[in-house]
């Protein structure tokens, strides 16, 4: 039984590692994947009610994970169906690229870690096109955004959906995360800026000719505002509810939600059907990314398989033995999620080490975050940052590995040993 689980579940990773050069969507790999490993363990355990009832345990804690992307990713297109974004953007004004790139890189970082990196970078490479038009110069700054947003995501747990999985399963806290990882996650973007921006020293942004045209649907300055700020508190504002109410964080977004769409249904309701309709909560529920959600559904049920069956416990005893080095066994964690999905990385990270010998906030499970989180920027397709940047510049994979990956490979070991060495002075 545990080879044949281990064999379809590498099969599948590799499916989903592959998943634009055999054209078969991660999501279905991720189904298939969890449908075959409960059902080759249902069969083999020879014990429907301890199955079914660990089946429940792992749907539970997979159904948070969810719930709370889901509430959050709503909240993101509320927002961004109000131009609430334009609150950001429209203050962003500078002719040099050096100094155009400093804001920009930081702006992501800091916004990245409220909302999450994939909508960070889409609105961010939106507002490049809006000030540059040359094209090498949007691609050096979409390579910059993608490992701003990454960086930015690690040090929040709300800001990257491995931080988020690993913050909603008690390995670390919201305040603890933040303290830990701040200044190594600022280290890892700081570092490429510097080298980036010395290169740029001297040269002027092109902006692009605006052209006239139908400007699609208006929102007032004041609804734009509102709705941008409410639903940016909300999303600040689930870390204190769940230590306050001590609720798991998918209540708090729930709950935020609902006043959003309250608040949002209050506004508008003096206006007409179609003015209202792409205004409406109801509207923004149909523009989530649903596939992805679907694949954090079938990546933790089928990496939940392998913690019943003791596989992944196997895993850490051997890792422990052949390589020993705590922090050597998470950076090669972080530099494996630049080439597959950091989810089922540390979906398989927190099957591997139990929090009776790992308590929360212990050093493993912050390294952790920091490395899957920003190792992600060091190839193109290491991150759902990475892949949006890529099909909306229409960037080459060996372009960013020339240009791009050695500059996130470098603020990864920089940002990595300020976390030693902050974690070694401090504990």
């Amino acid at each position: 039984m545990l080879t044949a689980l281990v064999v379809v579940f590498m099969l599948s990773y590799a499916a989903i590692a592959l998943e634009h050069p055999i054209g078969i969507n991660k999501s279905a790999s991720a189904l298939t994947c969890a449908g075959l490993l409960w059902t080759i363990y249902a069969l083999s355990a020879g014990d429907a009610h301890m199955v079914g009832s660990q089946l429940g345990e792992s749907l539970t804690g997979t159904a948070q994970i969810v719930f709370f992307l889901m509430g959050a990713m709503t909240i993101v297109e509320v927002v961004d169906a109000h131009n609430g974004f334009e609150v950001i953007t429209s203050r962003i004004k500078t002719t040099r690229l050096s100094a155009l790139m400093w804001l920009v890189g930081f702006v992501t970082f800091f916004l990245s870690a409220v909302l999450d990196n994939l909508t960070t970078t889409i609105v961010m490479i939106s507002l490049i096109r809006k000030l540059l038009s040359r094209q090498e110069d949007r691609l050096v700054f979409a390579g910059i955004i993608v490992i701003a947003a990454n960086s930015g995501g690690a040090w929040s747990p709300i800001g990257d959906v491995t931080t988020t999985m690993l913050w909603i399963g008690g390995q670390i806290t919201a305040g603890a995360i933040i303290q830990g990882l701040f200044l190594p996650s600022l280290v890892s973007l700081v570092v490429p800026l510097m080298i980036t921006t010395y290169s740029l020293r001297g040269q002027l942004a092109q902006a692009p000719v605006q052209e006239a045209g139908d400007s699609g649907h208006q929102t007032s300055n004041a609804e734009r505002n509102l709705m941008f700020f409410l639903g940016l508190g909300i999303l600040v504002a689930i870390p204190a509810f769940k230590t306050i109410t001590h609720l798991p964080p998918f209540m708090g977004i729930l709950f935020g939600l609902g006043i959003l769409w309250l608040v949002g249904d209050l506004v508008h309701r003096n206006k007409d059907a179609e003015a209202r309709q792409h205004l409406t909560l109801v509207q923004a529920l149909t523009r989530i990314d649903m596939s992805a959600l679907v694949f954090f559904i079938g990546i933790l049920l089928s990496v939940a398989t392998l913690e019943h069956t003791h596989i992944l416990t196997s895993l850490a005893q051997w890792l422990d033995q052949t390589i020993g080095k705590q922090d050597l066994i998470v950076m090669i964690i972080g530099i494996a999620s630049a080439i597959v999905d950091n989810v089922p990385l540390v979906a398989a990270a927190m099957g591997m080490y139990d929090l009776a010998q790992y308590p929360p906030d212990h050093f493993l499970w912050e390294f952790l975050a920091y490395c899957a989180g920003t190792g992600g920027s060091i190839l193109i397709i290491g991150s759902a940052a990475g892949v949006a940047a890529m099909g909306l510049e229409k960037i080459h994979f060996f372009w960013y590995v020339k240009r791009i990956g050695w500059l996130a490979l470098l603020g990864y070991f920089s940002g990595a040993g300020v976390y030693l060495i902050q974690n070694g002075l401090l504990h």
